[in-house]
């Protein structure tokens, strides 16, 4: 068979557009079967003809069991799980409607694991000295953390659900974002797997001035003003760039360490 013949759907038996064609293991699948299949679904180029066939029976009948989808507990931000608390059922879903979407229902039962893993990213801050890029001492990094969420489940077309908690940048442990963050990973462990999985304690949000100034960025213009914005809210100079004192290693904005007193390198 050469490159460009027609190409007919395995499942639906439709002519396959140029560049349409999604391979099966032995057969052909048009982008629209592909389309109503799971979107957690990562196992087509091993499936039959016959597989995809029940999935595709198993997404019409997952339809109509959304009909009687009532959530009473929502959870996430961007990937958001919707949680039915009396008939114990749920769905994780991208999509702002998860009834046109068709999100795959599911029964807690079904849930082996709910595993979360935090991904750290350090990047090395330099500092410009005579024209060249030079370490701090001691050196300084920039960080940024991720939640990522692994919902592990016993079903015949999936087998986990792995999405990303915030959409928020996450730039210290001691943020406040990074505390609501891991809150929300073991609300969300707990609602998903409360066997195994205890209820979170009290969200503690209280802090000290310095870890609150980390957490929101705030910063002291030359005139004195406190700000969180790009520019200052009292004489409207816009928000310097962060640098680190070579001595001290404190963290500022001005032309001076708040810390030491050094000036700020040219």
């Amino acid at each position: 068979m050469g490159l460009f013949d027609k190409k007919y759907c395995s499942v639906c038996g439709n002519e396959i557009g140029l560049l349409g064609n999604r391979k099966l293991d032995d057969g052909n699948l048009c982008k629209e079967c592909a389309s109503k299949l799971s979107p957690w679904f990562t196992g087509r180029r091993k499936s039959t003809v016959a597989d995809i066939k029940e999935q595709l029976q198993y997404r019409e009948e997952n339809k109509k069991k959304l009909e009687s989808f009532n959530p009473t507990k929502v959870m996430g931000e961007s990937t958001k799980i919707y949680l039915d608390e009396a008939a114990q059922t749920f769905v994780i879903t991208r999509s702002s409607d998860w009834k046109k979407a068709n999100a795959d229902l599911l029964s807690l039962s079904q849930v082996k694991d709910v595993l979360v893993k935090i991904e750290e990213e350090a990047d090395e801050i330099y500092q410009e000295v005579d024209g060249k890029k030079v370490s701090y001492n001691p050196k300084q990094y920039e960080y940024e953390y991720e939640f990522d969420i692994d919902v592990e489940v016993d079903h015949p077309f999936i087998s986990n659900m792995n999405f990303e908690l915030t959409k928020e940048e996450i730039k210290s442990k001691e943020s406040d974002a990074y505390r609501v963050a891991e809150y929300n990973a073991k609300d969300i462990q707990h609602a998903l797997m409360p066997s195994k999985y205890a209820a979170p304690g009290p969200l503690d949000l209280s802090a000290t001035p310095e870890t609150i100034n980390i957490a929101s960025e705030t910063w002291t213009c030359e005139c004195g003003k406190v700000n969180t914005g790009k520019f200052c809210s009292e004489c409207g100079k816009e928000k310097p760039k962060r640098w680190f004192c070579p001595e001290c290693g404190k963290e500022n904005y001005g032309k001076f360490c708040i810390e030491c007193g050094t000036k700020k390198p040219e």
